[in-house]
């Protein structure tokens, strides 16, 4: 039997997902132009008026927006409802500039969470699993997305937040958590946790969801076995709700996007062209029922793909691949475009663990990048083969994988300050913007 939490709709034949689709952006289209002036100043500078657009095939017509943009109206510019109206606010980190607010309406609330139980269920969720929730909470939009799908499908919830690694374990064993949900970095660190104390046998998880920061298929594979459980992905984005605007289903290849909710375009990053079906480009989202904070082609800066090939779960929504990076996160070092994914699939696949650190500088006007990489235990104790050797091999491995010259520092485990959040990946001191 298939896990799904809304078949109907899950399975919905494309050509029916399509039209509920065009009828939906239709009515958003009118509704954002008459209440978001933003909005209406934008279209109405583009020359498009609410009637231009008949369907998704108008969705091209429309203006984009991004991050600078929301910025810019802080706090109140995008609403798109009375403040009355709204229930609750979630909010960006604001550690690259002004923080972006999302407002919320009861409904909005309910379509999330409705959202994040497609995600539960697909991963094997059911009323009978404990869902270990350690997303951080508060106005970091892990946390409550996950909760409110737990609770929604039935699960017996564990609020735990993030960090506190002594107290997640003694829950995880005593409530026999079933369910992990939490940054890939930190599934990690709780496999070692569990490992180093010796105490895996009494930990009964079978699936975790995790997201909020990228990840590779080798990392992927690494938290599989540490845990004994199934990996699964979850993409989203606080400014069009957070977690489980897409999801993994049991095949694990690629994300279902939530079509009814966002519909999804990749567009060429540097021109803003549409790009056809399976080409890479950055992916871009709009919402055709949200009303607090109703963005339409907001560009998400994440470079990715789209398929409709045909998925083994029967579902029928979209998928989009793994992301293989940011365009505004990606490195240039040495003229070379630089992914910090690319650097971690080398390290795991020569049995190292996602605990590294990259460092890049400017000495005497050119670049640097050197790479810091914890051990494992193990290594510590395979005398036959040196650090200096452990770091030859990744030298080559990077230059085989990037064409640069990348310099390699092994050190001691427990070496770099563990994450109980997103993982700090990049250190770059070039100062490039000042």
């Amino acid at each position: 039997m298939k896990n799904y939490y809304q078949p109907e709709i899950e399975t919905m034949p494309l050509e029916d997902l399509q039209k509920l689709q065009s009828e939906r952006l239709v009515e958003q289209v009118k509704y954002v132009y008459d209440n978001v002036k933003v909005y209406h100043d934008m279209m109405d500078e583009k020359g498009v008026k609410p009637e231009d657009i008949k369907g998704i095939e108008d969705l091209h017509k429309l203006p984009f927006i991004n991050k600078d943009d929301l910025r810019d109206q802080y706090p109140y510019g995008f609403l798109g409802t009375p403040l009355s109206e709204c229930v609750r606010i979630q909010s960006t980190s604001g550690t690259t500039g002004r923080r972006v607010v999302a407002f919320y309406t009861q409904a909005d609330l309910d379509i999330w969470e409705e959202c994040c139980a497609r995600a539960v269920v697909a991963a094997g969720g059911t009323k009978e699993d404990v869902c270990h929730v350690c997303y951080g909470y508060g106005l970091f939009t892990g946390g409550p997305g996950l909760n409110g799908g737990s609770h929604k499908v039935g699960c017996l919830t564990l609020p735990m937040s993030a960090g506190n690694t002594e107290r997640q374990l003694q829950f995880m064993t005593d409530l026999g958590s079933t369910i992990l949900c939490c940054t890939p970095s930190y599934a990690a660190n709780l496999g070692e946790a569990i490992k180093e104390r010796g105490i895996k046998s009494q930990i009964k998880l079978k699936a975790g969801i995790f997201g909020a920061e990228p990840w590779t298929e080798e990392m992927r594979r690494n938290i599989e076995e540490s845990l004994g459980i199934k990996a699964y992905d979850i993409y989203g984005l606080t400014e069009i709700s957070g977690p489980g605007v897409s999801f993994e289903c049991e095949a694990q290849a690629g994300m279902h996007i939530q079509e009814d909710h966002f519909i999804p375009e990749i567009i060429n990053p540097e021109t803003g062209e549409v790009l056809p079906e399976g080409e890479v480009g950055e992916l871009v989202f709009t919402c055709i029922t949200k009303k607090a904070f109703p963005l339409l082609r907001y560009r998400t800066r994440d470079l990715c793909r789209l398929t409709r090939e045909k998925c083994a779960c029967g579902r029928t929504h979209v998928r989009m691949m793994k992301p293989k990076g940011r365009s505004d996160d990606m490195m240039v070092v040495k003229g070379v475009n630089v992914w910090p994914s690319q650097i971690e699939a080398v390290l795991l696949k020569q049995g190292f663990q996602a605990n590294y650190q990259i460092i890049v500088d400017r000495v005497n006007n050119n670049d640097t990048i050197e790479v810091r990489v914890e051990k494992t235990p193990e290594m510590v104790y395979e005398t036959q083969i040196s650090d200096e050797t452990r770091e030859k091999r990744i030298v080559e491995g990077l230059k085989s994988m990037l064409g640069i010259k990348v310099n390699v520092k092994v050190i001691e485990p427990k070496a770099i300050t563990r994450s109980e959040g997103k993982a700090v990946r990049v250190i770059d001191k070039r100062n490039l913007y000042q």
